[in-house]
């Protein structure tokens, strides 16, 4: 069932609903203005023909048209009957009062006052009433023939128009495939639809971004495979006319190591290991960072740290930014130092080598943003990716002969 015609079925019962409850309600309230006026004028006739009575005044008759005046004994014996039709049954009778009121039975309506003569009835007829109320009936059963056939076309109408631009957006979604992510051309109001519209348009974005990522993040790795193949392709051939070559040997191992780097860098990244498989232990920080530093023959100085986090993913994140840092400035112009800084940790890794260029530092911690010292680029992404895994994050300045990184982690909470 489309959300059109669930929507026309909707209202049109609410306009059923609607229309009923009204016309009953009118109905109805024409019905108790008739007897109202009709029990108003009773009881104003019996209210002045018992005080007419009560002065002796027994000659004056009511004049207003369509009354007819009763006269009854307490024991419910007529003692003046002026319309057979109307004769009142003796139990109407006994709980008659100075205080008039308004009794109905088939086909009238009397009026019952106790009067010094005897019991006073007034009795008026309600055919006119009852006439009254079957044209009403029937004018408002035409009514609701006529209106509600209107009305369910004004609601299929509106409901058309509402569902309009749902409907155009669901045919400009459906044509929208992997190849074709373009927003869709639709301009709605700021209602529900409209911002139905644009989450679709964000989220069509998103995946457009994310496939060209893909497309980008193939093709550097892709380039980024294929030179170290073909260097240790051409050292094999070297090695096979030369099997005695310890360079060529040497260069293939380093070579080979380059690439496994490499393939498990960008396993971690599209597996996202760095930010999932974390094995957390108490860290003592700085044993991890003196392990790094001596890894790669770097100076470094600090404080015993303790964080909870994968003792594994945080020595690969310092080996990579060291490892960065060394590129850049050699062994000898790099320093590891670490210390509290407030509830975190503070672990900074400083080289004094060229720099970043400023173009490079908006997107120095994407995939594949490479600087002018080499390496894959995939380093600093799985560092931050890592840091943030952790709580922490990785925050960098730099400017020609002075490059600093600065890793903030929590500090594990101590025990009160």
């Amino acid at each position: 069932m489309s959300f059109r015609l669930r929507l026309f079925l909707s209202f049109s019962l609410l306009w059923l609903l609607f229309l009923v409850g009204a016309l009953y309600l009118a109905g109805q309230g024409v019905e108790r203005a008739l007897r109202g006026h009709l029990e108003a004028t009773l009881l104003e006739d019996a209210k002045r023909a018992a005080e007419a009575y009560r002065k002796g005044q027994t000659g004056a008759l009511l004049t207003t048209g369509g009354v007819y005046l009763h006269l009854y004994a307490e024991d419910g014996e007529a003692l003046v009957l002026t319309q057979e039709a109307h004769r009142l049954p003796p139990e109407a009778l006994r709980k008659v009062g100075e205080v008039p009121r308004v009794i109905w039975q088939g086909g009238f309506a009397a009026a019952l006052v106790r009067t010094p003569l005897g019991l006073l009835a007034l009795t008026q007829d309600t055919t006119p009433i009852d006439l009254a109320q079957e044209a009403l009936r029937r004018a408002l059963l035409e009514a609701f023939f006529l209106l509600f056939p209107l009305g369910t076309a004004l609601v299929y109408l509106t409901a058309r128009l509402t569902a309009r631009p749902l409907e155009e957006a669901a045919r400009e979604i459906a044509r929208r495939n992997p190849e074709r992510l373009d927003p869709v051309p639709l301009n709605l109001p700021k209602d529900e639809f409209g911002r139905m519209v644009e989450a679709v348009n964000s989220l069509l974005f998103a995946l457009k971004e994310a496939k060209e990522k893909e497309r980008a993040f193939l093709a550097e790795a892709s380039h980024e495979l294929r030179t170290p193949l073909t260097v240790l392709l051409g050292h094999l051939d070297r090695l096979g006319r030369n099997p005695q070559d310890p360079e060529a040997l040497g260069t293939a191992r380093a070579t080979a190591e380059r690439m496994r780097r490499l393939v498990e860098d960008l396993l971690s990244l599209a597996r996202g290991e760095a930010e999932r498989t974390l094995n957390p232990h108490i860290v003592d920080l700085k044993t991890l960072a003196e392990e790094a530093a001596q890894e790669y023959g770097v100076a470094f100085q600090g404080e015993a740290l303790e964080v909870l986090g994968d003792p594994d993913r945080l020595l690969q994140m310092l080996r990579n930014l060291i490892a960065n840092g060394v590129r850049a400035a050699g062994r000898e112009g790099v320093w590891v130092r670490l210390r509290r800084e407030g509830e975190n940790a503070l672990l900074e890794v400083e080289d004094h080598g060229p720099g970043i260029p400023e173009d490079l530092l908006p997107r120095l911690f994407e995939r594949f943003a490479r600087g002018p010292g080499g390496g894959t680029g995939l380093g600093l992404a799985i560092a931050q990716a890592i840091a943030k895994a952790h709580g922490g994050e990785i925050t960098v300045e730099s400017r020609p002969g002075l490059t600093l990184f600065r890793v903030r982690l929590p500090l594990l909470e101590e025990e009160a």
